[in-house]
C-alpha cells in the first residue's frame, strides 16, 4: 500500500517570506531613527520607575490601513506632541494586526490591499517603512504584537507594546513579551477580570524559551531575561474598570501580588462602551482622579483618527472615506486636540508633585 499523507492535508499553499534581515537590508535604520526609537523607550521607562512624572498616552488609529492618512495623522500628533510634551509623552497608537472574533480583514501587514490577496511579503515592508518615517520624525510608535513572528521584523522600531484582551492569557504571547525590548502593557480580559493580567505580568517578569525564528529566518530556541517593564492596561469588560472604585481595587490585587502598581486606562473598548463620544468623559475622569491625588494612573490609550467614527470597507477601495477607521469607531482629530490640551492645562502643576510623595 502507498505511504498515506500525513501532513500539510489542509495547506493550499507554502510560501517562502523575506527574512527579517533581508527586510531590514531593504528598509535599514538610520542612526537618527535608532537614537528616537531608544530615547522614547528609555522615557516610558523612566515614567513607570516615577522617574519622570509625566503621563505617556498612547494615541492614533484603532488601526492602520491607509499609510498617506497615518502619515498627515502622525505630523499633526508630533506637533500636539510637542505642545504639551511638558506633560504628556505621546506615543501614537500604529496597530498593523488586528484579532478577528470570527474573521474579517487582519490588518495591514496580512492584508495590505485589502482584498483577501494577504500579501504579508508586501505588508511587511509597508508598515516598516511607515515606522521608519515615524522614527526619523521622532514620534514614538506603539503596536499590539499578535503575530509571534512579526516582532522580528519591525520591533527596533516601536517604543510600547501591547498585549491585547484576546491573548493576554495566551502562554504564547506572555513568552514573546518576555524577550521584547520595550515595555509592554497587557490588558485586563474580556470580562473585566484582572486575574489574567495579573499572571501575565507575573509570567513576563520570568526568564521563558520558546521557539521562534531568528534574524535569517532559521527557527530557533528564544531564551529570554524577563522584562521586568510590564503593566496593567484596564479597558473594561462587562462593565467599565476606569473609575476610582475600580482602579483602587486594581492597585490592591497588583500591590498583593508585589507588582509595580503602574495602571495604563484605555479610555476606547469597553471603558466607553465603544462609543467614541464617550473617551472624552473617560479622559476627564482619569485626569480627576490624578488631580485628587492618585498615584497609579501612569498612561492612557485614546482611539482617534483624522475623521470622527468608522466604516464599512467597500467593495470599490476607491469610495474609503479618507482618514476614517475601518475597525473600530474613533474620535476625529478635533477632539483628540480638545482632550490632550485639556489635559495637559489641568495637569500641568499637579504631575511634579507626585515625583515627591
Amino acid at each position: 500500500m502507498p505511504m498515506p499523507n500525513l501532513y500539510n492535508i489542509n495547506v493550499a499553499a507554502l510560501e517562502v517570506l523575506p527574512t527579517p534581515e533581508e527586510i531590514k537590508q531593504r528598509l535599514p535604520l538610520s542612526e537618527t531613527a535608532a537614537n528616537a526609537v531608544f530615547q522614547a523607550r528609555e522615557t516610558i521607562k523612566r515614567i513607570l520607575d516615577r522617574q519622570d512624572p509625566r503621563l505617556f498616552a498612547v494615541v492614533g488609529p484603532c488601526s492602520i490601513h491607509d499609510v498617506v492618512a497615518a502619515r498627515d495623522y502622525a505630523r499633526r500628533l508630533k506637533a500636539l506632541a510637542d505642545e504639551v510634551q511638558d506633560t504628556l509623552f505621546l506615543v501614537m497608537r500604529v496597530y498593523f494586526e488586528k484579532p478577528r472574533t470570527t474573521v474579517g480583514w487582519k490588518g495591514l501587514i496580512n492584508d495590505p490591499r485589502m482584498d483577501d490577496t494577504f500579501r504579508i511579503d508586501e505588508g511587511l515592508q509597508v508598515a516598516r517603512d511607515l515606522l521608519l518615517e515615524l522614527a526619523e520624525l521622532g514620534l514614538p510608535a506603539g503596536t499590539e504584537a499578535l503575530d509571534p513572528i512579526i516582532p522580528q521584523y519591525i520591533h527596533d522600531l516601536i517604543a510600547w507594546t501591547a498585549i491585547g484582551a484576546r491573548t493576554t492569557e495566551s502562554q504564547t504571547h506572555r513568552e514573546i513579551a518576555s524577550g521584547l525590548s520595550t515595555p509592554v502593557g497587557f490588558k485586563n480580559g474580556t470580562n473585566g477580570s484582572l486575574e489574567v493580567a495579573i499572571n501575565a505580568l507575573q509570567s513576563v517578569a520570568s526568564p521563558h524559551s520558546f521557539l521562534g525564528i531568528n534574524q535569517f529566518g532559521q527557527s530557533a530556541v528564544i531564551r529570554t531575561l524577563g522584562n521586568r517593564y510590564g503593566h496593567m492596561v484596564l479597558r473594561g469588560g462587562d462593565r467599565p474598570n476606569y473609575d476610582s472604585v475600580s482602579i483602587a481595587l486594581c492597585e490592591k490585587a497588583l500591590r498583593d501580588k508585589k507588582l509595580p502598581v503602574n495602571i495604563v486606562v484605555d479610555c476606547s473598548h469597553a471603558n466607553s462602551f465603544k462609543d467614541p463620544a464617550m473617551q472624552p468623559l473617560v479622559m476627564r475622569d482619569c485626569v480627576h482622579q490624578i488631580m485628587e491625588g492618585n498615584r497609579s494612573i501612569v498612561g492612557v490609550m485614546i482611539e482617534s483618527n483624522l475623521g470622527a467614527g468608522n466604516q464599512s470597507i467597500p467593495a470599490d477601495r476607491s469610495q474609503l472615506k479618507y482618514g476614517v477607521s475601518v475597525t473600530d469607531a474613533c474620535v476625529d482629530w478635533a477632539t483628540t486636540e480638545t482632550m490632550l490640551r485639556e489635559a495637559h492645562a489641568k495637569l500641568k502643576g499637579v504631575l511634579p508633585a507626585r515625583l515627591a510623595t
